[in-house]
């Protein structure tokens, strides 16, 4: 309950969590359960709550699928979480090359291929990465 109380989690995060404090097997799953059932334990909430997070702190969409899909959400839930977050990625991926290297579109091409990695590295796609540096 106390590592619920902080934010919410995954299944497979909390699992690996309480397997890390010696808690194993039977135990570990009936405690899940037992959250699920009380709906302490939501992915679909986790997910929505992790993609606004991660969208508040300038990532793309390409990188929040990546990362909650390690942490165990399924494909169905990532995608309708991206969906209902109603972000424009590709205003998202300007403000975050805006922020990061200025107003002023890159002069040069080793200035380009700089910018182009950093929104790539944040996980927008080619599309939105073209929008963001004037490629449009």
């Amino acid at each position: 309950m106390d590592l619920l109380a902080r934010r919410e989690h995954s299944v497979l995060e909390l699992r690996r969590k309480l397997q890390k404090r010696d808690m194993w097997g039977e135990l570990v799953e009936q405690a899940l359960q037992g959250l699920i059932d009380d709906n302490l334990l939501h992915e679909g909430r986790f997910a929505e709550s992790f993609v606004s997070s991660r969208i508040q702190k300038g990532q793309g969409s390409v990188r929040i699928s990546a990362d909650l899909s390690e942490r165990g959400v399924s494909q169905a839930l990532i995608e309708q979480a991206l969906a209902e977050a109603e972000c424009d990625w590709f205003e998202l991926a300007a403000q975050v090359r805006v922020k990061r290297f200025g107003q002023g579109l890159p002069a040069d091409f080793p200035q380009k291929a700089k910018q182009l990695r950093f929104l790539q590295y944040r996980g927008f796609t080619s599309e939105e990465i073209r929008f963001a540096v004037g490629d449009n």
